[in-house]
């Protein structure tokens, strides 16, 4: 499981740290893509794995199917970690996530997330502040 918030930079040559407590569950090769609210998803290759059958489910007649499946797989791309425990992110995935310098790197269960500084604060505050709010709605899901 990938638990918890780390900051790191990714230098000028796209390059950003892994948190040593995310590397054994992410493996030798994982995928990084774009994710939702502006940050980067990245995905052991067995939850890919996962989202791919899912993912090829989808109604390919429904515009939102082929639309979020397009969004997903033309910014993916497959990671290993050099001997730092680094990966290289390509400028795609860099300018979807406006990461510039220091980031947050946070794992959410089967995932891991990659937010800029400034996105992550923001996001933070907004979700602390309505954070009772939020678990009012969760219980609607059963949570």
């Amino acid at each position: 499981m990938l638990l918890g918030e780390y900051k790191h930079n990714v230098d000028a040559k796209g390059r950003l740290i892994i948190p040593s407590k995310f590397r054994e569950d992410l493996g030798e090769r994982f995928i990084v893509t774009r994710g939702l609210d502006g940050c980067l998803f990245g995905y052991p290759m067995a939850e890919w794995t996962t989202l791919e059958s899912k993912l090829k489910q989808l109604p390919l007649a429904k515009k939102e199917s082929r639309a979020f499946t397009r969004f997903l797989y033309s910014a993916a791309t497959e990671c290993s970690l050099d001997k730092q425990g680094r990966i290289n992110l390509p400028n795609p995935l860099i300018n979807h996530a406006s990461l510039e310098k220091a980031c947050y790197v946070i794992g959410v269960s089967d995932r891991i997330e990659i937010w800029s500084e400034e996105r992550w604060d923001a996001f933070s505050q907004e979700a602390n502040e309505s954070f009772e709010e939020i678990a009012e709605v969760m219980i609607d899901f059963g949570f």
